[in-house]
This record gives structure tokens, C-alpha cells and sequence, in this order.
């Protein structure tokens, strides 16, 4: 399997890298997420320069606001925009599998008004999945949606859900038949956020502020029309959209990028000269690789029309791998330092990775039964 880039390729990581210089200040790397405002504006303003160059959307089908180009572009894209702060927000969930999920399942009237604002870098979202009691064990919420006429009167809470403060929508999970078990009765509402009923707590966390928030939904009616694919079907449209949120990011170049930071620290200080440490850099490096190319096999997948497997979860699992052996390492290089944001071995991003999107326990359990067709406990 040849993974070299083509010429073509390689030309247009040189326009982005170009454009990025253009359009972020110096030594920009992140926003500010204590300022909400500022935050939104501002990934608004880059989603929209992309949409207008189109970027943002452009392995999407023409129709819907992108260009027909291959999936390999748009993980070009992720390489250059995750390792320095991701500057499309949470929008980069809205291109990956928002869209996605919405073009599989949605109605007309969904597709039109959804697709068109993701693909212009329009609107936020987040998604509403965990919960206090179902966070790994996703198939266990408990949120309750019943129907009422043309609504749905939606009682529970959601716990650890990301950019709530810039949202206009979320992608939630509810259970609209109590008596079906496990994934039997779920289904995928998209529901505006500001509804009468639906209340926001933010929770400290250290890995930065506005990262985790607790949803609180008490009799809030949702329309009928918000409803993503048939009743009680949702668990197909979440794992659906899970495959392609699970290697939306490029983790693996943020990893690389934090490797060859805590290389250059370690070799002014002459640390590198202790073999035992040489040796903790090279097995980091060499779950780097392996994170990369499996990444890699997930976009040859789809490049080739291809359903989504197991192997986006073995994809999932290595990326973490590597996070967790650079952090190990960036923690020997800088010491407590590592974890401050913003400085050369910046760590704290890493540490959720193993939890975001699903835990490892729970990828691996995906691959033992799809991929090795082991049988469940």
C-alpha cells in the first residue's frame, strides 16, 4: 500500500500553509476560550475564508457544498490545522461527521438548511451523548424523549459535552422506546440550543475552560422535524457518524509536532544522551508511525467508497497509544512544566484523548467483535 502524497498533494499543503500564514496572527496557536465572543467570531471568520476557498467542505458532493474532492485532502487539511490549535473550532465536527451523518439520513428540509450552513461555516454544534450514568457504555442512556402530537418532550442530562458556549445545535441521543434494551429505541434529534427548559452548567476542568459542560433537559419540547433518520433507529446513525468522528482529527501530527519539541529540549540539556530515555523517544516515534499509517488506512477506506469498519476503532486506539507514550515522554523531558498551555510540551490536550469519542476499553472491545469476530462477554 503506497501512502506518498502526489504532486498535486503536496501543491495544495504548500497553499494552505500559505494561507494559514496569511490569515492567523504570529505565533498564533489556539483561541482564547475564556472569551466565548471572541472565540466564535473568530472561527467563524476562518470557516468562512475556507468556505470561500472550498476548503472547508470540499470531499463533500457538489450539491451540498463541496467540491467532489478525495478524502486525502480533506486529511491534509486536518494535519495542518489540528497541531496548531485546530483554528476551525469546533466547526471541524460539523465537516467530519455532522454533515456526514445529516447527508446519510436527513430529510430534504434537513439537508437544505443544515448542510448549506456547515458547508459556509455558518454554525456550531455540539454533540449531547454522555451522560452521568452512560458515558463509555453509551447504549445505556437514559435521556428520555417521549412524543407529544408534533413534539418531543425530551427529560434527562448529558455530562462532559464540549463547546456548549458556541453552539447553535446539538447532535443528541435520546431514548424514544423505554422498553427496548441497549441501542434498541434510541434515536438522533438536532436540537437548537436556547430552548425553553434546557439548562447549561459549565465544570472546571483542567485540560481548559468551556472544554466540559452538563446539559440539563426538563420537559423541553423538540419538534418532530428535528428528528435525524427513523425512530428508535438512532443507533445506527450514531455509529454511523462516530466512524468518521473518530479520525476527524490528526492527533497523530499533534503528537509528532510535541515529539520533536521535547527532542530539541532534551538534546540541550543533554538528557538524550541517556539510553533508557532514547529509548522511550524511539518507542514514542515508532506508535506515531503506526498511528499515522492505520489513520491512513481509514482514509484509503473511504476514498474508495468504502462502509465504515472496525478499523476507524483500531485507528482510534493507536492514536491514543502514541498520545499517552508522548506524554510519558514530554512529562520526563519538561517535568510539571509539560502541562502548562502554551509551553513546548504542552500535554494537557493529550491526556483526554484516550476518553474522547469513546474510551480505549471501548475501542477495543469494537475491534475484538467486528474486526477478530470474537464473541461478547
Amino acid at each position: 500500500m503506497n501512502f506518498d502524497w502526489t504532486e498535486e498533494d503536496n501543491e495544495y499543503r504548500e497553499e494552505v500553509r500559505a494561507f494559514l500564514r496569511e490569515t492567523l496572527p504570529p505565533g498564533w496557536h489556539g483561541y482564547n476560550h475564556s472569551n466565548l465572543e471572541e472565540y466564535e467570531r473568530e472561527s467563524k471568520r476562518f470557516c468562512a475564508a475556507i468556505a470561500k476557498r472550498g476548503w472547508l467542505t470540499q470531499n463533500w458532493p457538489e450539491e451540498y457544498g463541496g467540491q467532489n474532492a478525495s478524502p486525502w485532502r480533506h486529511a491534509i487539511l486536518s494535519e495542518e490545522l489540528w497541531p496548531i490549535g485546530e483554528p476551525r473550532g469546533p466547526q471541524y465536527m460539523n465537516a467530519n461527521w455532522i454533515g456526514p451523518a445529516i447527508m446519510q439520513y436527513g430529510t430534504a428540509e434537513q439537508k437544505a438548511y443544515h448542510l448549506n450552513r456547515i458547508s459556509s461555516g455558518d454554525v456550531c454544534w455540539c454533540q449531547g451523548f454522555s451522560e452521568p450514568d452512560a458515558g463509555s457504555d453509551l447504549a445505556s442512556l437514559r435521556t428520555r424523549a417521549v412524543r407529544d402530537g408534533d413534539d418531543y418532550i425530551v427529560n434527562g442530562t448529558k455530562i462532559w459535552t464540549s463547546h456548549v458556549g458556541l453552539s447553535e445545535f446539538c447532535f443528541l441521543l435520546v431514548r424514544t422506546h423505554p422498553e427496548e434494551k441497549r441501542s434498541g429505541g434510541i434515536s438522533c434529534l438536532l436540537v437548537p440550543m436556547g430552548l425553553p427548559g434546557l439548562q447549561v452548567t459549565n465544570i472546571p476542568g483542567f485540560v481548559g475552560e468551556q472544554s466540559f459542560h452538563e446539559l440539563i433537559f426538563d420537559d423541553v419540547r423538540v419538534p418532530v422535524s428535528c428528528r435525524l433518520g427513523p425512530e428508535n433507529r438512532g443507533w445506527e446513525v450514531v455509529r454511523y457518524a462516530l466512524a468518521f468522528e473518530r479520525v476527524g482529527a490528526a492527533h497523530y501530527r499533534t503528537a509528532e509536532l510535541l515529539l520533536e519539541d521535547a527532542a530539541r529540549r532534551a538534546h540541550e540539556t543533554g538528557l538524550m544522551d541517556d539510553p533508557e530515555v532514547q529509548s522511550k523517544f524511539g518507542e514514542a516515534w515508532g506508535l506515531i508511525e503506526a498511528a499515522r499509517l492505520l489513520y491512513f488506512r481509514v482514509v484509503d477506506l473511504r476514498a474508495h467508497d468504502s462502509p465504515p469498519t472496525a478499523d476507524s476503532n483500531l485507528s482510534r486506539i493507536s492514536g491514543s497509544n502514541a498520545y499517552k507514550a508522548v506524554a510519558q515522554v514530554t512529562e520526563l523531558v519538561f517535568g510539571e512544566a509539560g502541562l502548562e498551555a502554551g509551553s513546548g510540551g504542552d500535554t494537557r490536550r493529550t491526556m483526554s484523548n484516550s476518553v474522547a469519542a469513546g474510551t480505549t476499553e471501548i475501542q477495543l472491545d469494537q475491534v475484538a467483535t467486528r474486526m477478530l469476530g470474537l464473541p461478547r462477554a
